[in-house]
């Protein structure tokens, strides 16, 4: 499954974020994982989550941020939750059809292991592509 949340910069992206890592804590039986550019949230996020800011593994690409979500599951199986936040920041590019066919490999990814990804990407969702539109929550 994959939860995809849109919005201009100072949407409350972030907060509602952070609120959905806190009850994925509260509520789901496996590990949660935080990717984030920086570290902006270690304070807000409870301790039980795994905070990973991106630029310690120079993430450049969607293919880099692939191999580097299907490592972090070959070394974890019991990760349930994958949140990224500001994938466009994460990835360096707001290229839509990237990030529509990342998405899509999430999904799938997803679906084969049992992980669910939230996703927040800062641009208007009037601007998603028609199979980005299907994720938004």
């Amino acid at each position: 499954m994959v939860k995809l949340i849109m919005g201009l910069k100072g949407s409350g992206k972030t907060k509602q974020m952070i609120e959905l890592v806190n009850a994925a804590i509260d509520h789901e039986a496996g590990l949660a994982v935080l990717i984030e550019r920086g570290n902006k949230l270690t304070f807000d996020i409870h301790h039980g989550a795994r905070l990973v800011d991106s630029t310690e593994y120079t993430l450049q690409s969607a293919a880099m941020l692939r191999g580097f979500i299907s490592g972090l599951y070959a070394g974890n199986f019991d990760i349930s939750h994958i949140f990224i936040d500001s994938l466009y920041k994460v990835l360096g590019s707001d290229d839509l059809q990237e990030a529509e066919a990342l998405l899509s490999w999430m999904e799938e990814f997803g679906r084969r292991n049992s992980v669910k990804f939230t996703v927040t990407i800062s641009a208007d969702a009037a601007t998603a592509t028609e199979k980005m539109r299907a994720y938004i929550a």
